[in-house]
């Protein structure tokens, strides 16, 4: 979405505008900075490839990238919180505190030193 969303602030005006109808507020707020937004949509959309290579692949800078993605989205919904939206704040932040707790748990992070599920197996 956030490779979708970067395409259509970069190139505006073509068909795929249509897609912004499911969230006209963030098209309001966005289009005016389609030229800097855009492009910064489109370096989060290749962040959250690379982390996903290396998330699949085992790699530990893989781990490292989803723990900072995840933290990153954790201070977000903070900020939602404490700005008075305690419906997405508060439901964004326990889906991403537990994906955050599930990623320092020991035994995730030691499939991502090792490199392999089996180092898990007792």
């Amino acid at each position: 979405m956030s490779c979708l969303a970067g395409l259509t602030l970069v190139w505006q005006g073509t068909t795929l505008d249509r897609m912004w109808a499911l969230n006209p507020a963030a098209y309001r707020k966005f289009a005016p900075l389609g030229g800097m937004a855009g492009p910064l949509f489109l370096l989060l959309s290749a962040t959250m490839a690379v982390a996903s290579v290396g998330w699949f692949k085992r790699r530990f800078w893989g781990w490292i990238l989803a723990v900072c993605i995840i933290s990153t989205q954790v201070v977000g919904d903070l900020i939602n919180l404490v700005r008075g939206d305690f419906v997405r704040g508060s439901a964004g932040f326990m889906i991403a505190a537990a994906l955050l707790f599930y990623l320092l748990r020991p035994t995730v992070r030691t499939v991502f030193h090792s490199g392999s599920v089996d180092s898990t197996k007792r």
